[in-house]
């Protein structure tokens, strides 16, 4: 089957049946938000919402895309204007692919909160997810893996790490 880019498929979704995640570490600066809102207000929206479908609730839960959605939460004529629809593309990916994808597509466009991130890696660990995969799927060395699991302070991120001595006591010459 040959592969097709989920842009090709963009559906017009009820801002209603749209959640955003729980995880996502990106953070735009109000002077930011104050342009994103102007230049959908002059541009309309020119790249669509990603999302995922939950079947089960019949939502669309955000992978990438939240601070356009909250452009048309927060601005009523924006919401007036678009019919209270945003465009979606849609992926079909697990929980972990998903938050992988969120963090690249940020990561592509700007910075992150650093303590957001860090449960980041801190789910990805959870869910079994080795630091060669999150490096791989995250876009992060592994030095940025240590400090981001540092920072959450849990001892089982660091369960499977071998540690070395760092340190051999001097022996008393006298």
């Amino acid at each position: 089957m040959e592969f097709k880019s989920p842009v090709y498929n963009i559906i017009s979704v009820p801002i209603e049946k749209i959640r955003a995640n729980n995880y996502n570490p990106n953070a735009v600066a109000p002077p930011e938000m104050k342009l994103l809102y102007e230049s959908i207000k002059a541009d309309g929206y020119t790249m669509p919402i990603v999302c995922y479908y939950d079947k089960a609730e019949d939502t669309y839960i955000i992978v990438d895309g939240f601070h356009r959605y909250r452009i048309m939460q927060e601005h009523e004529d924006i919401y007036e204007r678009e019919h209270g629809m945003l465009p979606v593309s849609v992926i079909d990916k697990t929980l972990d692919q998903r938050m992988a994808s969120t963090v690249r597509h940020n990561r592509a466009r700007g910075t992150h909160n650093v303590e957001l991130m860090s449960n980041i890696v801190k789910e990805l660990h959870e869910l079994g997810r080795s630091d060669a995969w999150i490096s791989r799927h995250l876009g992060m060395d592994k030095d940025e893996i240590l400090r981001l699991k540092q920072i959450t302070g849990l001892a089982a991120l660091f369960k499977d790490v071998n540690y070395g001595k760092a340190w051999k006591p001097a022996e008393d010459s006298e």
